[in-house]
């Protein structure tokens, strides 16, 4: 897979995961406002090393076998800030999975618009350079500010059940959108 580029918006520029992260990483994720609907995985307390070991064993490895791409957010107002991050994880073999798209950002830069462009602009290159055929996203239904991202993004509920998170396990449910769908939307 080539090198997980780095994209831009109006506002952000969303760089690729690098183990140089780690710090801003360490002193920004373990927020309860940040971790409390991410899925169960995450270790929560957050350990004193959580970052670098999550960016060493398991994001950047993922990054190099292709199975996950991964961004920081920054304003470039102050690029050297990361405020969030996101990621994409495609399909394996051709097989559809319901956990393509996740993300979060500092409570300090939400209401802003921030990561409705970020969702925008890896929605787009899930779609025009993956040649991904659809985008799925799992999230608690008490995540509002996640599912009003989906809603203005055409997004539609496809599943509805329970799933664990670090908060517990919640109601939830899986939105998608289809690569025709995004471009009909994306034209007008």
């Amino acid at each position: 897979m080539t090198p997980v580029p780095t994209l831009e918006t109006a506002r952000l520029w969303l760089k690729p995961a690098e183990m140089t992260d780690a710090d801003q990483l360490q002193a920004i994720f373990p927020q309860w406002e940040i971790v409390k609907y991410l899925n169960a995985k995450v270790p929560w307390p957050y350990p004193p090393d959580g970052a670098s070991t999550f960016l060493r064993g398991t994001a950047l490895p993922a990054m190099e076998r292709g199975e996950e791409l991964l961004w920081t957010l920054r304003p470039k107002s102050a690029p050297e800030a990361l405020i969030g991050a996101i990621s994409l994880c495609p399909s394996k073999e051709g097989q559809p999975n319901e956990e393509n798209r996740g993300f979060w950002i500092d409570p300090k830069w939400r209401r802003q618009g921030l990561m409705s462009e970020a969702c925008d602009a890896v929605t787009d290159y899930w779609f025009d350079v993956l040649k991904e055929p659809v985008l799925r996203a799992p999230k608690a239904i008490a995540n509002e500010g996640s599912r009003r991202i989906s809603e203005r993004q055409g997004m539609r509920v496809i599943w509805s059940g329970e799933r664990d998170y670090v908060s517990g396990r919640l109601p939830s449910e899986i939105w998608e959108i289809t690569a025709e769908e995004w471009r009909e939307r994306r034209k007008r």
